[in-house]
């Protein structure tokens, strides 16, 4: 019977020690805001559907970094590429819509609403254009260049 009521004593304390050293480790590290990057959208929710290209610029009027992004992509208008600038007050049933949470993000889709190239930040022109360049012509750009993917 003292050995039955010494187990379960000891059970209890190897118990309240490991519950004790477990909510005295600390959070795991924070993970971050993960915003997912749309992989195919509707041409027909943006300007000029009928356009081989699509180059557009989700943005917000309170984000420097947005400016300079949509002065890089509209560039790039042509009659092949439309460019649209996807505002977050004035087109947020689109930013909705493609649960657009980050600006600025830079999306390059063909005709069918494939997202050939992505850019979540401000790219460089130099990024912008090649990745516009490869995604129209494969094969254009120098293969070690690391620019936009549908990723990132």
């Amino acid at each position: 019977m003292v050995a039955l009521v010494v187990a379960v004593v000891v059970a209890a304390v190897a118990g309240g020690v490991a519950w004790w050293l477990r909510s005295r480790r600390p959070a795991p590290p924070s993970q971050g805001p993960s915003w997912a990057v749309p992989t195919h959208v509707d041409r027909h929710d943006f300007v000029r559907p009928d356009a081989p290209w699509l180059v557009a610029v989700f943005s917000s009027a309170t984000c420097l970094a947005c400016q300079a992004t949509i002065d890089k992509a509209e560039a790039l208008e042509s009659s092949a590429v439309a460019v649209q600038d996807v505002e977050a007050v004035a087109d947020k049933a689109i930013h909705d819509r493609y649960r657009v949470e980050a600006v600025p993000m830079v999306l390059v889709v063909d005709a069918e609403g494939d997202v050939r190239a992505s850019f979540l930040g401000e790219p460089t022109a130099t990024d912008l254009w090649a990745a516009v360049a490869e995604a129209r012509e494969p094969g254009s750009t120098p293969g070690d260049c690391d620019h936009g993917s549908a990723a990132g």
